[in-house]
Protein backbone atom coordinates (compact mmCIF):
# COMPACT_ATOMS: atom_id res chain seq x y z
CA UNK A 1 0.00 0.00 0.00
CA UNK A 2 1.26 3.31 -0.74
CA UNK A 3 0.08 7.20 0.07
CA UNK A 4 -2.55 8.79 -1.83
CA UNK A 5 -2.74 12.27 -3.13
CA UNK A 6 -5.81 13.33 -4.96
CA UNK A 7 -6.00 16.53 -6.66
CA UNK A 8 -9.12 17.77 -7.94
CA UNK A 9 -8.69 19.74 -11.41
CA UNK A 10 -12.48 20.13 -11.37
CA UNK A 11 -12.44 22.33 -8.39
CA UNK A 12 -9.70 24.48 -9.47
CA UNK A 13 -11.54 24.97 -12.58
CA UNK A 14 -14.37 25.93 -10.74
CA UNK A 15 -12.45 28.35 -8.92
CA UNK A 16 -10.72 30.02 -11.80
CA UNK A 17 -14.25 30.55 -13.34
CA UNK A 18 -15.40 32.68 -10.44
CA UNK A 19 -12.61 34.77 -10.10
CA UNK A 20 -12.10 35.37 -13.65
CA UNK A 21 -16.26 36.33 -13.63
CA UNK A 22 -15.86 38.84 -11.49
CA UNK A 23 -12.27 40.35 -12.32
CA UNK A 24 -9.26 39.99 -15.31
CA UNK A 25 -7.05 37.14 -13.07
CA UNK A 26 -3.67 36.55 -13.58
CA UNK A 27 -3.24 32.81 -12.46
CA UNK A 28 -0.11 31.97 -10.14
CA UNK A 29 1.29 29.05 -10.66
CA UNK A 30 4.91 29.16 -9.66
CA UNK A 31 6.79 25.84 -8.25
CA UNK A 32 4.90 23.56 -10.44
CA UNK A 33 1.57 25.21 -10.02
CA UNK A 34 1.83 25.16 -5.75
CA UNK A 35 2.74 21.60 -6.24
CA UNK A 36 -0.06 20.51 -8.12
CA UNK A 37 1.21 19.90 -10.97
CA UNK A 38 1.98 22.94 -13.61
CA UNK A 39 0.30 21.39 -16.83
CA UNK A 40 -3.01 19.93 -14.68
CA UNK A 41 -3.36 23.85 -12.84
CA UNK A 42 -2.87 25.44 -16.20
CA UNK A 43 -5.41 23.36 -17.96
CA UNK A 44 -7.92 23.85 -15.44
CA UNK A 45 -7.30 27.47 -14.75
CA UNK A 46 -7.49 27.92 -18.53
CA UNK A 47 -10.35 26.01 -18.76
CA UNK A 48 -12.31 28.07 -16.09
CA UNK A 49 -11.35 31.28 -18.87
CA UNK A 50 -7.67 32.46 -16.99
CA UNK A 51 -5.93 33.32 -20.47
CA UNK A 52 -2.48 34.88 -18.03
CA UNK A 53 -0.20 33.58 -16.09
CA UNK A 54 3.06 34.32 -13.67
CA UNK A 55 5.57 32.49 -12.76
CA UNK A 56 9.36 33.24 -11.41
CA UNK A 57 10.48 30.33 -13.47
CA UNK A 58 11.61 30.79 -16.91
CA UNK A 59 11.99 26.80 -17.13
CA UNK A 60 7.92 27.14 -16.34
CA UNK A 61 7.23 30.09 -18.26
CA UNK A 62 8.75 28.45 -21.42
CA UNK A 63 6.53 25.18 -20.83
CA UNK A 64 3.63 27.32 -20.55
CA UNK A 65 4.28 28.83 -24.24
CA UNK A 66 4.35 25.60 -25.59
CA UNK A 67 1.37 24.83 -24.37
CA UNK A 68 -0.42 28.06 -25.56
CA UNK A 69 0.95 30.73 -27.81
CA UNK A 70 -1.25 33.28 -27.12
CA UNK A 71 -1.49 33.45 -23.12
CA UNK A 72 -0.32 36.10 -21.04
CA UNK A 73 3.03 34.69 -19.29
CA UNK A 74 4.69 37.40 -16.45
CA UNK A 75 8.13 35.85 -15.40
CA UNK A 76 8.21 37.75 -12.06
CA UNK A 77 11.77 37.22 -11.14
CA UNK A 78 14.60 38.96 -13.32
CA UNK A 79 16.26 36.94 -15.79
CA UNK A 80 19.49 37.14 -18.33
CA UNK A 81 18.30 34.88 -20.79
CA UNK A 82 17.12 37.19 -23.42
CA UNK A 83 17.34 35.08 -26.27
CA UNK A 84 15.16 32.64 -24.46
CA UNK A 85 12.90 35.27 -23.15
CA UNK A 86 12.67 36.65 -26.64
CA UNK A 87 11.85 33.55 -28.28
CA UNK A 88 8.73 32.43 -26.31
CA UNK A 89 7.09 35.68 -26.39
CA UNK A 90 7.69 36.16 -22.28
CA UNK A 91 7.06 39.41 -20.60
CA UNK A 92 10.25 40.06 -18.24
CA UNK A 93 10.48 41.53 -14.60
CA UNK A 94 12.67 44.12 -14.76
CA UNK A 95 13.63 44.43 -11.10
CA UNK A 96 15.68 47.48 -9.91
CA UNK A 97 17.18 50.26 -11.90
CA UNK A 98 20.80 49.08 -11.80
CA UNK A 99 19.22 46.21 -13.54
CA UNK A 100 17.73 48.29 -16.13
CA UNK A 101 21.00 50.13 -16.60
CA UNK A 102 23.28 46.90 -17.11
CA UNK A 103 20.65 45.42 -19.63
CA UNK A 104 19.00 48.25 -21.43
CA UNK A 105 20.42 47.18 -25.06
CA UNK A 106 19.12 43.51 -23.95
CA UNK A 107 15.84 44.60 -22.39
CA UNK A 108 15.28 46.70 -25.76
CA UNK A 109 13.47 43.76 -27.74
CA UNK A 110 11.61 42.32 -24.83
CA UNK A 111 7.95 42.90 -23.58
CA UNK A 112 8.93 44.00 -19.71
CA UNK A 113 6.93 45.17 -16.57
CA UNK A 114 7.78 47.10 -13.45
CA UNK A 115 7.89 46.04 -9.99
CA UNK A 116 7.70 48.63 -6.82
CA UNK A 117 9.57 46.86 -3.83
CA UNK A 118 7.02 48.95 -1.29
CA UNK A 119 7.51 47.52 1.65
CA UNK A 120 8.46 43.69 1.26
CA UNK A 121 11.84 45.25 0.27
CA UNK A 122 12.60 41.56 -1.80
CA UNK A 123 12.79 43.26 -5.42
CA UNK A 124 12.02 46.67 -7.26
CA UNK A 125 12.47 50.16 -7.53
CA UNK A 126 12.17 52.46 -5.11
CA UNK A 127 12.08 55.96 -6.68
CA UNK A 128 9.49 57.20 -8.57
CA UNK A 129 12.05 59.50 -10.66
CA UNK A 130 13.85 55.93 -11.49
CA UNK A 131 10.37 54.27 -12.76
CA UNK A 132 10.12 57.58 -14.68
CA UNK A 133 12.93 57.05 -16.73
CA UNK A 134 12.52 53.73 -17.58
CA UNK A 135 8.68 54.25 -18.66
CA UNK A 136 9.94 57.69 -21.18
CA UNK A 137 12.73 55.23 -22.50
CA UNK A 138 11.63 55.03 -26.38
CA UNK A 139 13.67 51.65 -26.67
CA UNK A 140 11.47 50.27 -23.84
CA UNK A 141 8.39 48.23 -24.29
CA UNK A 142 6.55 48.55 -20.98
CA UNK A 143 3.10 47.05 -20.37
CA UNK A 144 2.98 46.99 -17.05
CA UNK A 145 3.17 48.22 -13.31
CA UNK A 146 2.82 45.70 -10.31
CA UNK A 147 3.95 45.19 -6.23
CA UNK A 148 2.96 42.68 -3.53
CA UNK A 149 1.47 43.57 -0.87
CA UNK A 150 3.32 41.64 1.99
CA UNK A 151 0.62 42.54 4.96
CA UNK A 152 -2.54 41.78 3.23
CA UNK A 153 -3.34 38.80 5.45
CA UNK A 154 -2.29 40.61 8.86
CA UNK A 155 -5.03 42.08 10.94
CA UNK A 156 -4.92 44.30 14.04
CA UNK A 157 -1.87 46.30 12.23
CA UNK A 158 -1.83 48.95 9.99
CA UNK A 159 1.19 47.51 7.92
CA UNK A 160 -1.25 46.54 4.99
CA UNK A 161 -2.89 49.89 4.78
CA UNK A 162 0.38 51.58 4.46
CA UNK A 163 1.38 49.47 1.55
CA UNK A 164 -1.75 50.32 0.21
CA UNK A 165 -1.28 54.06 0.93
CA UNK A 166 2.26 53.66 -0.36
CA UNK A 167 0.73 52.11 -3.96
CA UNK A 168 -1.89 54.40 -4.68
CA UNK A 169 0.32 57.31 -4.36
CA UNK A 170 2.96 56.39 -6.67
CA UNK A 171 0.41 55.11 -8.87
CA UNK A 172 -1.21 59.05 -8.98
CA UNK A 173 2.46 60.29 -9.50
CA UNK A 174 2.76 57.81 -12.76
CA UNK A 175 -1.19 58.71 -13.85
CA UNK A 176 -0.13 60.30 -17.02
CA UNK A 177 1.86 56.98 -17.94
CA UNK A 178 -1.09 54.27 -16.82
CA UNK A 179 -3.28 54.42 -20.14
CA UNK A 180 -0.61 53.31 -22.21
CA UNK A 181 -0.27 50.02 -19.50
CA UNK A 182 -2.23 47.06 -20.11
CA UNK A 183 -1.36 45.28 -17.11
CA UNK A 184 -1.61 47.43 -13.41
CA UNK A 185 -1.24 44.81 -10.50
CA UNK A 186 -0.97 44.43 -7.16
CA UNK A 187 -3.59 42.20 -4.66
CA UNK A 188 -3.07 38.31 -3.71
CA UNK A 189 -6.07 36.35 -2.62
CA UNK A 190 -6.07 38.36 0.79
CA UNK A 191 -5.92 41.67 -0.71
CA UNK A 192 -8.62 41.30 -2.98
CA UNK A 193 -10.90 39.30 -0.55
CA UNK A 194 -10.01 42.41 1.77
CA UNK A 195 -10.58 45.23 -0.71
CA UNK A 196 -12.59 44.01 -3.79
CA UNK A 197 -10.54 45.11 -7.12
CA UNK A 198 -8.70 48.47 -5.75
CA UNK A 199 -8.56 51.89 -8.41
CA UNK A 200 -6.96 52.00 -11.28
CA UNK A 201 -6.17 48.26 -11.30
CA UNK A 202 -6.68 46.09 -14.29
CA UNK A 203 -6.30 42.39 -12.65
CA UNK A 204 -5.60 41.08 -9.74
CA UNK A 205 -2.66 38.20 -9.52
CA UNK A 206 -4.40 35.67 -7.50
CA UNK A 207 -2.45 32.09 -6.19
CA UNK A 208 -3.45 30.63 -2.66
CA UNK A 209 -7.48 31.16 -3.56
CA UNK A 210 -7.34 29.80 -6.86
CA UNK A 211 -6.05 26.79 -5.31
CA UNK A 212 -9.48 26.24 -3.30
CA UNK A 213 -7.55 27.78 0.13
CA UNK A 214 -8.87 30.61 2.42
CA UNK A 215 -5.78 33.44 2.65
CA UNK A 216 -6.62 34.12 5.82
CA UNK A 217 -9.26 31.90 8.24
CA UNK A 218 -11.07 34.20 10.30
CA UNK A 219 -13.83 35.76 8.71
CA UNK A 220 -13.70 33.90 5.56
CA UNK A 221 -15.32 30.56 7.31
CA UNK A 222 -18.09 30.67 4.89
CA UNK A 223 -16.67 31.87 1.91
CA UNK A 224 -16.71 29.22 -0.75
CA UNK A 225 -13.44 27.32 -1.12
CA UNK A 226 -13.12 23.92 -2.37
CA UNK A 227 -9.69 22.51 -1.70
CA UNK A 228 -8.22 20.85 -4.16
CA UNK A 229 -5.94 17.98 -2.10
CA UNK A 230 -6.43 15.25 0.18
CA UNK A 231 -3.92 13.24 1.63
CA UNK A 232 -4.50 9.65 2.63
CA UNK A 233 -2.17 6.60 3.62
CA UNK A 234 -3.94 3.45 5.02
CA UNK A 235 -3.50 1.26 8.45
CA UNK A 236 -0.79 -1.57 7.64
CA UNK A 237 -0.68 -2.91 11.17
CA UNK A 238 -2.31 -2.81 14.65
CA UNK A 239 0.00 -3.31 17.36
CA UNK A 240 -1.03 -3.78 21.02
CA UNK A 241 1.01 -2.02 23.68
CA UNK A 242 1.35 -2.23 26.83
CA UNK A 243 0.97 0.77 29.47
CA UNK A 244 4.39 1.83 30.99
CA UNK A 245 5.79 1.06 27.49
CA UNK A 246 7.11 3.15 24.35
CA UNK A 247 6.78 4.08 20.77
CA UNK A 248 8.44 5.18 18.43
CA UNK A 249 12.75 6.09 17.44
CA UNK A 250 14.16 7.10 21.26
CA UNK A 251 10.77 6.22 23.10
CA UNK A 252 9.14 8.98 21.38
CA UNK A 253 5.73 8.53 22.97
CA UNK A 254 5.50 6.81 26.38
CA UNK A 255 1.86 4.96 26.50
CA UNK A 256 0.93 5.41 30.12
CA UNK A 257 -2.08 2.68 29.36
CA UNK A 258 -2.67 -0.10 27.31
CA UNK A 259 -3.01 1.59 24.03
CA UNK A 260 -3.52 0.43 20.09
CA UNK A 261 -1.38 1.75 17.88
CA UNK A 262 -1.98 2.27 14.36
CA UNK A 263 0.62 2.25 12.06
CA UNK A 264 0.37 4.15 8.66
CA UNK A 265 2.30 4.08 5.69
CA UNK A 266 3.00 7.62 5.52
CA UNK A 267 5.98 10.15 6.89
CA UNK A 268 7.93 13.28 6.89
CA UNK A 269 9.37 11.59 3.96
CA UNK A 270 6.46 12.09 1.96
CA UNK A 271 6.52 15.82 3.37
CA UNK A 272 4.23 16.02 5.73
CA UNK A 273 5.11 18.72 8.25
CA UNK A 274 6.03 17.93 11.53
CA UNK A 275 3.89 20.23 12.56
CA UNK A 276 1.20 18.17 11.47
CA UNK A 277 1.85 15.78 14.36
CA UNK A 278 0.17 18.05 17.41
CA UNK A 279 -3.54 17.63 15.07
CA UNK A 280 -5.70 14.79 15.00
CA UNK A 281 -6.39 12.32 11.37
CA UNK A 282 -9.77 10.74 10.56
CA UNK A 283 -10.28 7.11 10.32
CA UNK A 284 -13.70 6.35 9.27
CA UNK A 285 -15.26 9.95 9.91
CA UNK A 286 -13.75 9.45 13.63
CA UNK A 287 -10.11 11.42 15.02
CA UNK A 288 -7.89 10.20 16.33
CA UNK A 289 -4.48 11.36 18.11
CA UNK A 290 -1.18 11.43 16.01
CA UNK A 291 1.72 10.45 18.67
CA UNK A 292 5.02 9.80 16.71
CA UNK A 293 5.55 10.77 13.21
CA UNK A 294 8.94 8.94 11.83
CA UNK A 295 10.45 9.14 7.64
CA UNK A 296 7.91 6.86 6.36
CA UNK A 297 5.20 5.96 9.24
CA UNK A 298 2.99 7.63 11.19
CA UNK A 299 1.94 6.03 14.89
CA UNK A 300 -1.79 7.13 15.72
CA UNK A 301 -3.66 5.75 19.08
CA UNK A 302 -6.63 4.34 17.99
CA UNK A 303 -9.70 2.30 19.20
CA UNK A 304 -11.20 -1.20 18.54
CA UNK A 305 -13.22 0.41 15.34
CA UNK A 306 -10.46 0.85 13.01
CA UNK A 307 -8.94 -2.43 10.95
CA UNK A 308 -6.42 -2.99 8.94
CA UNK A 309 -6.46 -1.36 5.74
CA UNK A 310 -9.01 1.55 6.77
CA UNK A 311 -7.70 4.83 5.00
CA UNK A 312 -6.31 7.43 7.62
CA UNK A 313 -6.76 10.86 6.18
CA UNK A 314 -4.42 13.71 6.76
CA UNK A 315 -6.02 16.56 4.90
CA UNK A 316 -9.38 16.93 2.82
CA UNK A 317 -12.06 18.66 3.07
CA UNK A 318 -12.83 18.87 6.65
CA UNK A 319 -8.80 18.78 7.23
CA UNK A 320 -7.92 21.82 5.37
CA UNK A 321 -4.49 23.83 4.55
CA UNK A 322 -5.88 27.00 5.82
CA UNK A 323 -7.09 25.83 9.54
CA UNK A 324 -3.67 24.20 10.23
CA UNK A 325 -2.71 27.47 8.86
CA UNK A 326 -4.25 29.47 11.54
CA UNK A 327 -3.17 27.11 13.93
CA UNK A 328 0.72 27.80 13.12
CA UNK A 329 1.39 24.59 10.98
CA UNK A 330 2.40 27.04 7.94
CA UNK A 331 1.51 28.68 5.45
CA UNK A 332 -0.83 26.58 2.70
CA UNK A 333 2.23 26.97 -0.01
CA UNK A 334 4.64 25.93 3.00
CA UNK A 335 2.34 22.98 3.79
CA UNK A 336 1.44 21.88 0.04
CA UNK A 337 4.69 22.20 -1.43
CA UNK A 338 6.56 20.33 1.50
CA UNK A 339 4.13 17.20 -0.19
CA UNK A 340 6.78 14.78 -2.42
CA UNK A 341 4.66 13.66 -5.08
CA UNK A 342 7.22 11.27 -6.14
CA UNK A 343 6.18 9.14 -2.84
CA UNK A 344 2.90 9.31 -3.57
CA UNK A 345 -0.05 7.36 -5.68
CA UNK A 346 -1.54 10.44 -7.12
CA UNK A 347 -4.89 10.66 -8.97
CA UNK A 348 -6.57 13.72 -10.57
CA UNK A 349 -10.22 14.14 -10.82
CA UNK A 350 -11.02 16.24 -13.92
Amino acid sequence: MTARLTLRADRLTKQARHFQSQVKTIAVVKNDGYNHGLEMVYKAFYKGGIRAFATTSLNEAVQLRKWNSTIFILLMDPNTDFETLRAYDITLTVSSFAYYERYRDELKSLSIQLVYKNDLNRLGFDRLDQMKTVLDDPQMHVTGLWTHFASADDFGVDRYEKEVRNWQALLLDLKDYLSDLDYIHAQNSASYLRSSLLPKHTHVRIGVALYGTRPYYSGLEDVAAEQAVTVQADVIELTPVSAGQSVGYSADYLVEKDTLIAVCDIGYGNGLLKGRKAFPVKIREKSYPIRVMMMSHVLVEVDRDVQIGDAVTFYDDDLRFDWFTKHGIGAFSQQMSSLNRQTFDVTVIE
